[in-house]
């Protein structure tokens, strides 16, 4: 479990909230010293039982002198402050958050202007400048008390780990490496296979293609019945073929799904440029932005259930197009800026950058031509992201409704193939 530390919190690596005392315990504590204070024959006792009083309630010197000598015991305010965040900005922080399916605080304050303004345009919701102004300057930790605690629980079933053997002369050739974690220039890719066998790997089921890219968090995902090299071609050329940016590297594991003879003559023959890395056998963390996207894109959504027909792979190719604009224009996403080890600390900390969706980090990087650039901007300005998640949420109960694979009939895989050759956009429309 990683926590990321808020960046406006000055307190925090000192004393944290449990351990800190609260103001009637203070006033008990200074209550008993005070008899002690009083009755101390000397000046040099006095001051040695200030600083224990010091140590231990955190507060200046003076204001214990204050205390000491004044009266104790609190007095009830006379007027109560009001609240510094009124309702229409808990409201616009609710509409929000709800929009993005929920982030966390990090995530979600420094994206509120913006998607506030987002909303307004497709009348999802009404602001005004001084709601503008309040969303500007609201903290994450105000952020996390608004927040209503929303989790999504998929029904998780476990599944078997298949483990395919690496002892390939194929792989000999293929360089084992890691992915540096502060890579720059997008175009460096991790891939992976997500299995929806359910708890059977008996026959032929779906599986989800995904490509992640580490510089931007930028993510492509599309659904194949099988891992035969005739599905795999078409869902990589699927990918390929609406990615805007080039890719530089793929990055897989050992499967031999990725690594056979006719696969490495895809990428030397048809798709040229590309460097091939794998990562080292049975660790998962060398793919770890991949393996963190297989459940919060994947799973998170079609759940561990057994996918095994035609028409559940069309119909996850709409959902995976929803996902598609929903993740990479609107999803904020966190990045490591750097890992700070303090000389006596076990473990380092990491320090995030704010959040922001994957278009806003592809846009900075500099490798879109300005047409494309804006084509996938004008693309987000005219997209409803409610509209998005209402649709998401339509099309995955469809899923769950839709009957297996009947014992005895064959599914026909190429009714599956050719989605790549359309080469156009996904678009939200309104549902029936």
């Amino acid at each position: 479990m990683i926590m990321v530390l808020s960046k406006e919190n000055v307190t925090e690596g000192t004393m944290s909230a449990e351990e800190r005392m609260k103001i009637d315990e203070i006033r008990k504590y200074l209550h008993k010293m005070r008899i002690r204070y009083w009755q101390a024959s000397n000046r040099n006792e006095r001051s040695k039982l200030l600083d224990e009083m010091q140590a231990v309630t955190e507060l200046h010197r003076k204001s214990l002198i204050r205390l000491i000598k004044g009266e104790l015991a609190r007095k009830p305010r006379r007027k109560q402050r009001g609240k510094t965040y009124a309702t229409e900005v808990r409201t616009a922080v609710g509409a929000i958050a709800q929009s993005l399916d929920y982030p966390c605080a990090e995530r979600l304050r420094p994206n509120l202007v913006w998607m506030a303004g987002q909303l307004e345009r497709h009348g999802e919701l009404q602001t005004s400048p001084e709601v503008m102004k309040k969303l500007a300057q609201i903290s994450v930790s105000t952020v996390r008390r608004m927040q209503t605690p929303v989790g999504q629980q998929p029904d998780r079933m476990a599944h078997s780990k298949q483990r395919s053997g690496t002892a390939n002369h194929l792989l000999q050739a293929v360089p084992m490496r890691r992915i540096h974690w502060d890579e720059a220039k997008p175009g460096h890719f991790e891939v992976d296979l997500v299995h929806h066998c359910g708890v059977s790997l008996e026959g032929q089921y779906i599986h989800t293609l995904q490509m992640v890219d580490v510089a931007t968090g930028w993510s492509e995902c599309t659904p194949i019945l099988g891992r035969s090299y005739l599905v795999m071609e078409d869902g990589f050329q699927c990918l390929l073929n609406r990615l805007p940016f080039p890719v530089l590297e793929l990055h897989p594991d050992n499967g031999s799904e990725f690594f056979n003879a006719f696969m490495l003559k895809l990428w030397k023959e048809k798709v040229q440029g590309v460097e091939l890395s794998r990562s080292r056998p049975y660790q998962k963390n060398d793919n770890r932005f991949v393996e963190e996207n297989n459940f919060s894109l994947v799973r998170a959504y079609v759940g561990y259930q057994r996918w095994d027909t035609v028409a559940q792979v069309r119909l996850l190719h709409q959902l995976y197009d929803l996902l598609w604009l929903y993740h990479n224009f609107f999803q904020p996403v966190m990045r490591l800026q750097k890992k700070i080890t303090p000389t006596d600390a076990l473990h380092s900390k990491r320090v995030y950058d704010d959040a922001k969706p994957p278009l806003d980090r592809l846009c900075a990087s500099g490798v879109l031509d300005s047409p494309h650039q804006n084509q996938l901007l004008a693309l987000r300005e005219a997209t409803n992201p409610c509209l998005i998640r209402h649709s998401i949420e339509h099309l995955t109960s469809q899923l769950f409704i839709l009957p297996r694979a009947r014992e005895g009939i064959t599914e026909d895989v190429h009714q599956t193939l050719g989605q790549w050759r359309s080469g156009q956009l996904p678009k939200v429309r309104p549902l029936d």
